[in-house]
């Protein structure tokens, strides 16, 4: 027989997947190959134009910010007068990290103050520093709004510039604060590239910042520096000889302090990085094409997973197990799809509950109809006989005279004889589908008197009888009679299960919240097992041998109940015992 050969779809979604990458990944490849062949010495330009652009950016900004905190401390100064000066002034100074020290000088004078913590942890004094401020003072005139600088470091252990600014006074004199401060950050931006060497130099020609910290305070090459002091403009770039090496350069200043920002990078090493970044896009596409292999195998898997799921779960509704469910995890037509799947074998499996019951209920039907026509003619065969008892009983009791030691037995026995009857009349009645006549009722008559008649059959077959009810329980409608066979018939089926074992049986009842009666018969028997709890209501069902039970004692316990507007069921365990559990309504009465 031919077999034809299985390709599953996600192997086809791996495959066409991987296709797309590689040919994507291929084309960029030989694309960015193309542009480095061309175009080579106008990308380095053009990159290192943008590095030194955003590197000036950046470092005038930081410039910036320097001026206004120090006007911030320039303005705290020139207030002796402020409540808690010094301790706002040491705030800035933590906040402010940068600073070291800061000095005004003005028509009231000069201020000082400084960072006592940090001084002191890198072995350098205010003396010293005040000293080498004034052995390199600030021009005499610096521009409103702009700042002067220079680098002022001491130690190696703290590297510095000095930051200078001018404001008018109201004397005409200017006020000048000057602000000692640290390089580190303006040397987190020479060390932020590791393709080129970022510096700054002052407008000394002084390295301010340099990827080499040996290089800070040193005066750049004077030839060199002669070139590059006064960019023609911003962001411009050149090629130069540096110690005789070639050098592509960009060179920006910035709008405070006269600070110029270069960036340079050796030409060998601009077209090596071009080599270097080739081969990085070559690895990048292998990576990412074994990223894709992945990718594609666990998407093809996610995505056909869900279809494997829901052909195994067709099969098994094609067997009848309505019960399977198929996780409907994703949002998209698969997971709407799943979905639609459960409430299918959902509605399937409430379809088949539902033919299920209405089977069950034929069959209840069927079964009640054919004991209504087997009771009316049992009852029809029971009536007259029972009419003779009664009359003999009657008479017996006229002949016997009050007091006579038969009076108490003749009494119960017209008592059972009237209640037999009136139950084979309820029984013609039910054959004939009559409505028994309702009454209010109080149950614990109800319950005393089905005691007082089990009470002694119970008794001589070893089954202990408890009687637990809650006080005042409410009336219910419905009769007498009826509920007094019903539980009759639960205590007589308890004793029959023990099959004369000792045993208990534990008659209780109480209200319920919502309204109504609970009323449970207990035993303590060996139980009903659960193959046969669910057929314990049929006519004729009987677990006793042939000829020792009818099956209908239940079944017309579960008329009676349904009549008065009950619900009953049992729980039972084997080995454990049974419960039959009956609750009524409560009467009209009880609801007023």
């Amino acid at each position: 027989m031919h077999t034809r050969l299985k390709f599953p779809l996600r192997f086809k979604m791996l495959l066409s997947q991987l296709l797309v990458v590689s040919v994507v990944l291929s084309l960029i490849t030989f694309t960015m190959a193309n542009l480095f062949q061309v175009d080579k010495t106008a990308y380095i330009h053009d990159l290192t134009s943008t590095v030194v652009l955003h590197t000036a950016e950046e470092a005038n900004a930081l410039l910036a910010g320097y001026r206004e905190r120090l006007k911030l401390f320039g303005r705290v100064l020139a207030e002796p007068e402020l409540s808690g000066r010094d301790q706002v002034l040491q705030g800035f100074f933590e906040e402010f990290r940068d600073f070291v020290l800061v000095t005004r000088s003005g028509p009231g004078g000069e201020q000082t103050v400084y960072d006592g913590a940090a001084l002191q942890a890198v072995g350098v004094t205010k003396e010293e520093i005040v000293a080498n401020l004034q052995a390199h003072p600030a021009p005499e005139s610096i521009p409103a709004g702009q700042v002067y600088l220079v680098n002022s470091t001491l130690s190696p252990k703290l590297p510095t510039l000095t930051l200078t600014i001018s404001e008018p006074a109201a004397g005409g004199a200017p006020v000048v604060t000057t602000a000692v401060l640290r390089l580190d950050r303006l040397q987190e931006l020479a060390k932020r590239s590791r393709v080129f060497d970022i510096f700054l130099l002052d407008s000394a020609g002084r390295y301010l910042a340099h990827k080499a910290p040996d290089r800070v305070g040193v005066a750049a090459n004077v030839e060199w520096w002669n070139r590059v002091k006064a960019p023609r403009s911003s962001g411009m770039t050149m090629e130069y000889k540096k110690l005789g090496k070639e050098m592509v350069g960009g060179f920006s200043r910035c709008s405070l302090g006269g600070l110029v920002v270069g960036v340079e990078i050796p030409k060998s090493a601009a077209y090596l990085t071009s080599r270097e970044l080739l081969s990085d896009l070559l690895l990048l596409s292998l990576a990412l094409l074994g990223a894709a292999a992945l990718l594609s195998q666990f998407w093809s898997r996610h995505f056909t997973s869900p279809l494997e799921k829901l052909s195994e779960a067709t099969r098994m509704v094609g067997q009848g197990r309505f019960e399977i469910e198929v996780k409907a995890e994703s949002g998209d037509e698969i997971g709407a799809l799943a979905r639609s799947f459960n409430q299918m074998a959902a509605e399937l499996k409430v379809r088949e509950k539902a033919l299920k019951d209405l089977y069950g209920q034929l069959v209840h039907s069927e079964k009640m109809a054919a004991f209504g026509s087997l009771g009316a003619g049992i009852a029809h065969e029971v009536k007259n006989p029972l009419a003779g008892i009664l009359g003999i009983t009657q008479l017996s009791l006229r002949g016997a005279g009050a007091g006579h030691p038969l009076e108490k037995n003749l009494l119960i026995i017209e008592k059972e004889t009237k209640r037999c009857k009136t139950i084979i009349e309820h029984l013609l009645k039910f054959a004939r589908q009559e409505q028994v006549e309702f009454s209010e009722v109080d149950l614990q008559q109800v319950v005393a008197d089905a005691l007082a008649i089990v009470d002694h059959q119970l008794g001589i077959n070893s089954i202990k009888v408890e009687q637990e009810l809650e006080p005042g329980m409410p009336t219910c409608r419905g009769n007498a009679n009826q509920l007094q066979q019903v539980l009759m018939n639960l205590m007589l089926n308890a004793q029959q299960a023990m099959s004369g074992k000792t045993g208990t049986v534990k008659l209780s009842g109480r209200r319920l919240e919502k309204g109504g009666v609970e009323l449970r018969v207990a035993d303590n028997g060996p139980g009903i097992s659960k193959e046969i709890q669910g057929k314990i209501f049929d006519p004729f069902f009987t677990t006793k041998p042939a000829g020792q039970g009818t099956g209908l004692g239940l079944s017309v316990t579960y008329g009676i109940v349904k009549d008065h507007g009950g619900e009953i069921h049992l729980e039972s365990e084997e080995g454990l015992g049974t419960t039959f559990i009956i609750t009524l309504p409560p009467s009209a009465a009880a609801n007023g």
